[in-house]
C-alpha cells in the first residue's frame, strides 16, 4: 500500500498505509511479547538475590553496582521494590542483598538476569593500578504466594452417599449419611461417617479434601523451587552470562545471545531492557549460547 500510495503520489493513501503499518507494527510487538511471556510464573512477581562471588572488596564492590544497575531498570520500568535483606562488606560494597519486585510480568523480564555477572577493570581499590577480574550472581525466583487459594470445581468431584457403618446407634445405621468424596483430577478419596447428618459429614469431608489438596500443592511448590535452586552455578570464570570489561576497551558481551554493546555507562545505570528482550527471543526461538570458557576467550580477545 507504501509503495502503491507513493507511486500515485496520493498523500491521503501514504499516510493511511503509514498508520496501518504502525498498528500492524504493535500488534506484532504485543504478540511477540506475550509468546516471550508464556512461561508458568512469567507474571508473577520477582524475588532477586544478588551476591559477591570470590574476591573480597572488589567482588562487594561489583555486586553493589548489579544490584544499582537491577534497580534502576526496575525504576525505569515503574515497578516496586521491597528490600528484604542486605549484607554489607566491611570496607565497600554489599556481600549478597534480597528484594521482592512487584508489576507486570517481573519475573518473566528479570529471570533473563539470572546469572553470573563478569567485570573486568582497573581496580579502584588496588593502588598499583592493576587490571582485576570480579564476579558477582544474579538468582532470580517466582514470588509464589504463600496463602495457596484451593478451589475445587464441583466437576472435578464426585459425591457418593452410602449408610455409616459400625457403633452409632440405630439411626446412624438406617440412613445414607456417610460420605465419600473423590476428587477426579487427582485421585484424592475423603470419607466421613461420624456425624448423623450428611450435609454435616459433607461439610466436614470437604474440609479434610481440602486441606490435602493444599499440602498436595505446597509440597509442589516446593519441589519447583528446589528445581531452580538446582541451576545455581558457581560464581566463577566459566559460569558468566554476561561480562562487563571497562579496560582496557570498554564492552558488553552478552555470551547467551552474542550482543555486544559499547554504551557500558548507560548499561550499569540500568538501561538493560534490549539485552532482556534479546535474550528472552533467544529463548523463544531455541537460539540461547552457552557461556562458559568460550566466553573467557571472547573476552580476551
Amino acid at each position: 500500500m507504501v509503495d502503491l500510495a507513493a507511486e500515485a503520489a496520493d498523500e491521503g493513501a501514504l499516510r493511511e498505509a503509514t498508520a496501518d503499518a504502525e498498528r500492524t507494527e504493535r500488534a506484532l510487538a504485543e504478540m511477540e511479547f506475550r509468546r516471550m511471556m508464556s512461561g508458568p510464573n512469567d507474571a508473577a512477581d520477582a524475588i532477586v538475590e544478588v551476591n559477591a562471588g570470590a574476591g573480597g572488596t572488589e567482588s562487594q564492590d561489583w555486586a553493589q553496582m548489579v544490584l544499582r544497575m537491577l534497580l534502576r531498570y526496575c525504576e525505569r520500568q515503574g515497578w516496586k521494590v521491597e528490600l528484604v535483606d542486605e549484607q554489607f562488606g566491611e570496607e565497600a560494597g554489599i556481600k549478597s542483598t534480597t528484594f521482592i519486585v512487584s508489576g507486570d510480568h517481573t519475573f518473566g523480564h528479570l529471570r533473563a538476569e539470572g546469572g553470573v555477572h563478569r567485570l573486568v577493570r582497573i581496580s579502584p581499590f588496588d593502588s598499583n593500578a592493576r587490571r582485576h577480574t570480579s564476579f558477582a550472581s544474579v538468582f532470580v525466583t517466582p514470588d509464589i504466594e504463600q496463602e495457596i487459594e484451593i478451589e475445587i470445581r464441583p466437576e472435578d468431584l464426585r459425591v457418593d452417599v452410602y449408610r455409616s457403618s459400625g457403633a452409632g446407634g440405630q439411626h446412624v445405621n438406617k440412613t445414607d449419611s456417610a460420605v465419600r468424596l473423590t476428587h477426579l483430577p487427582t485421585g484424592l478419596v475423603v470419607a466421613c461417617q461420624n456425624e448423623r447428618s450428611q450435609h454435616k459429614n459433607k461439610s466436614f469431608a470437604m474440609k479434610v479434601l481440602k486441606s490435602r489438596l493444599y499440602e498436595r500443592a505446597r509440597k509442589e511448590q516446593e519441589e519447583k523451587i528446589k528445581g531452580m535452586l538446582a541451576t545455581k552455578k558457581a560464581i566463577s570464570f566459566g559460569s558468566q552470562i554476561r561480562s562487563y570489561v571497562l579496560a582496557p576497551y570498554r564492552l558488553v558481551n552478552d555470551h547467551r545471545t552474542g550482543t555486544k554493546l559499547s554504551n557500558v555507562d548507560a548499561v550499569l545505570d540500568g538501561d538493560i531492557d534490549g539485552l532482556i528482550r534479546g535474550y528472552l527471543l533467544a529463548e523463544a526461538t531455541g537460539s540461547v549460547k552457552d557461556g562458559g570458557d568460550d566466553a573467557d576467550k571472547d573476552d580476551k580477545d
